[in-house]
């Protein structure tokens, strides 16, 4: 009877809302119709209906999905700091971090399944019915540790919302090793994505031993650039004591990820341009372009310039301290680190293809709508566990004593 009163009582609140939130849910609702009318159009179309092609056959979405598997690997910022160093300001909004973790998770399972070409054959990843060979393909090890560490956060968020309601007193020795358990499930679901693109040999682009390290970095500085403004909002439309020391210490662990981000992408740089030789040709096509084929190099400088720009507001206390200013410096993190591991990372490691032929790649309005839809599911199902979530945290909506 508990469960189903939690149910229902989650569904109301759901249910209820001012104009503001109404509005946002029937934009998101809008934009998800949108995405899947698109992608109703590409099962029927093909992947013809996207602009991937033999040579670049690897774009938008997986761009996307390499960008969230790194927001979803970012609850560790707020993991480290509570349970690491038992530092009370941020332990209170965890939850947060972890919540926004099933959001990013998610969104990585959709944006590969729009990615197949034929998606009712999923199946044959899916352990015990299909043939996932496990340890010897490194998309294998990907499948385990993705659905690993979206089932560890499912069981966080649902223990403690579950023992919130009720009313009952959380086992902190269960849930410190539950938490602390998510730390290398987060390092190694980013580090594993980075090596599948290492690993191939025939994209000299990713042969890169550094690749792994500096998608680590620039995931301590998309995801917690997330996180940052979303605790604003929570502050301010919640009854949530979220503290602004714990604000500005997420954005001064942004400014030190930031730092090595931008140390590990000038040690790249050296490499390849210093270096020379004929793979270097990838490196100039993103930032220099390859004669008339120019289709990236404003986006490689834009998102060099977000970093820098970013780095130096997030680290002067002065401007990361002052909302403005830090509010800037995510959404330029944001900026920078989505163009970096979208088009930055994919394009260049397919341009020129292996025939030395340059296709410029821009994505179809196929797939803009359909990253669109996934989006917003991602956004929608966050907003709503945030809904339930947040009324629990504060005791708003807890099981009622039986009368005696």
């Amino acid at each position: 009877m508990g469960f189903l009163r939690f149910i229902v009582g989650a569904v109301r609140l759901i249910l209820k809302g001012n104009k503001a939130y109404y509005a946002w849910c029937a934009f998101l609702l809008a934009l998800i119709g949108l995405g899947t009318a698109a992608y109703v159009h590409q099962v029927r179309e093909g992947l013809g209906a996207t602009n991937m092609s033999d040579s670049v056959s690897w774009a938008y979405y997986i761009g996307n999905f390499t960008f969230l598997v790194g927001v979803a690997a970012a609850a560790i910022m707020l993991v480290i700091p509570a349970y690491i160093y038992h530092w009370e300001p941020i332990k209170e909004v965890v939850i947060i971090g972890e919540l926004l973790a099933i959001s990013a998770v998610v969104m990585c399972l959709l944006f590969i399944m729009v990615d197949m070409g034929h998606p009712e054959r999923g199946w044959h990843v899916i352990p015990l019915i299909g043939i996932l060979n496990f340890p010897t393909a490194i998309l294998a090890w990907d499948v385990v540790v993705l659905n690993v560490y979206l089932i560890l956060n499912v069981v966080i968020v649902t223990y403690l919302v579950s023992r919130w309601f009720t009313g009952r007193p959380v086992n902190h020795a269960l849930l410190w090793t539950l938490v602390i358990s998510s730390i290398p499930l987060a390092v190694s679901i980013h580090t594993v994505t980075a090596c599948i693109y290492s690993g191939m040999v025939a994209r000299p682009f990713w042969n890169a031993a550094v690749l792994a390290p500096r998608f680590l970095a620039s995931a301590f500085c998309s995801g917690p650039a997330v996180l940052t403004i979303l605790l604003q909002i929570l502050k301010r439309t919640t009854r949530l004591r979220i503290q602004d020391a714990a604000i500005w210490k997420i954005a001064e662990l942004m400014a030190y990820a930031m730092a090595i981000n931008l140390f590990l992408a000038g040690m790249e740089a050296f490499k390849e341009f210093y270096a020379g030789g004929q793979h270097v040709v990838f490196a100039e096509y993103y930032f220099f372009g390859l004669g008339e084929h120019r289709a990236l190099v404003a986006y490689a400088w834009l998102a060099l310039s977000c970093d820098i720009v970013a780095f130096f507001l997030l680290l002067v206390p002065a401007t990361r301290k002052k909302f403005i200013t830090l509010n800037l410096g995510c959404l330029l993190i944001y900026a920078g680190t989505y163009i970096e591991k979208g088009v930055g990372l994919l394009i260049p490691g397919f341009t020129p293809d292996t025939l030395g032929e340059v296709h410029d790649y821009t994505p179809s309005l196929t797939e803009i709508l359909v990253a669109a839809g996934i989006f917003s599911i991602g956004f929608l199902l966050y907003t709503f566990m945030l809904k339930v979530a947040v009324p629990v945290m504060l005791g708003e909506f807890r099981q009622r004593p039986p009368k005696s």
